[in-house]
């Protein structure tokens, strides 16, 4: 029997696993399907909130300390597994920022390098960027992870240590359950039973807790993304204009998203997100007007109030925890919420302060119909 058993392998339950692992427990990761394929394949990876001056101080105390732990994390993937998770810090152009002032206070406060830049300074970073952009914000220390490879590092790791199980292909259909304690769950392969439970089942973790009666107020929220094949170095930064951003890899892969639809849990593509996401493209960089769209898909974000996770134990029930509903900003928080939750596990002293990330009673009892 594992210590922990960690329900879904996004990068949630593998970043858990993996700093569970590394403090020398052992692990279990149940997940229905291939590890890193839902939303931590699908979202875009810029290693922060897309305004994060516009976000509650929670959110912001998380995304500040995941933006530190990713440099080093993408390097130890890639001297462990050989597969490079391609972290860039190259910054990011914010155009059409229409509450600058509140944005260079709230980098101010922080002491975070954020300025207000024009049109000579887009030219030269960004020489494709449409030309009647006057000014925009300046981000220098941003980054951004391929975020599919990341998954792929992460599950080559954790398949390599030896107190960590991966079982993959295993649906989860309930919980073992004893006075009003969960001591396992049982799935299509079988009873799986561990000293604690942790379900990080992203979009669906609503649906795996109302076995328990637990009415977890996250739902799916689904994205739809684009992506160009574009000549390396066509653009080399993030860009982001009015809600939309553009996102380039390495190779040449320009990266153009998201949707926001309230679609339940139907992943389809269709020609009217195409038609607008192509549309903001080529608005940002003209040049996308000549390429062809190479790939189209959609995922599913794990919405919830006020965009806050749910981290921590469960009301009324030992021996399980969640961490969920992270909507956006799943990989962006992962190692920080991923952090918060394991020193609550162990017993540890708290880096960060897991108080407004508390599944309580009165979190639990938000309507989602409200949202």
């Amino acid at each position: 029997m594992s210590n922990f058993l960690i329900i879904g392998g996004g990068v949630i339950g593998m970043m858990t696993a993996l700093q569970l692992a590394d403090a020398g427990q052992q692990v279990t990761i149940v997940e229905r399907g291939i590890c890193g394929q839902e939303s931590s394949w699908a979202g875009g990876g810029i290693v922060s909130p897309l305004y994060p001056w516009r976000y509650a101080p929670p959110i912001s105390q998380l995304s500040r300390w995941s933006e530190g732990v990713y440099p080093t994390l993408s390097l130890r993937l890639l001297e462990e597994t050989g597969i490079d998770p391609e972290y860039r810090q190259k910054g990011l152009l914010y155009l059409n920022v229409d509450d600058a002032q509140a944005a260079l206070g709230w980098a101010r406060n922080l002491g975070k390098p954020l300025e207000r830049v024009g049109a000579e300074f887009i030219r030269k970073k960004e020489p494709q960027v449409a030309a009647a952009q006057e000014s925009a914000l300046w981000m220098p220390t941003l980054g951004s992870v391929r975020n599919p490879r990341l998954g792929q590092a992460l599950r080559a790791r954790l398949q390599a240590m030896p107190n960590v199980v991966v079982n993959e292909g295993f649906v989860v259909n309930g919980f073992i359950q004893r006075d009003r304690q969960v001591l396992g769950v049982t799935t299509t392969q079988g009873e799986l039973r561990a000293e604690k439970v942790i379900v990080c089942g992203g979009a669906w973790t609503a649906t795996l807790l109302d076995s328990l009666n637990i009415r977890l107020p996250v739902r799916p929220v689904k994205g739809q993304m684009i992506a160009y094949q574009a000549p390396p170095g066509l653009v080399q930064r993030v860009v982001l204009k009015d809600g939309r951003y553009i996102i380039p890899r390495s190779d040449g892969l320009l990266l153009i998203g998201s949707t926001l639809e309230e679609a339940g849990f139907d992943k389809t593509t269709d020609s009217e997100a195409l038609a607008s996401l192509k549309q903001t493209a080529e608005s940002i960089v003209p040049a996308l007007s000549k390429h062809s769209v190479a790939y189209h898909w959609a995922g599913l974000r794990p919405g919830s109030p006020d965009g806050i996770p749910f981290i921590g134990a469960l009301p009324e029930w030992s021996g399980v925890y969640v961490n969920a509903g992270h909507y956006r900003n799943g990989l962006v928080l992962a190692p920080a919420s991923t952090h918060v939750l394991v020193d609550q596990l162990l017993g540890r002293e708290t880096l960060i302060d897991p108080t407004p990330f508390q599944p309580t009673a009165d979190r639990l009892m938000t309507d989602l119909a409200s949202l």
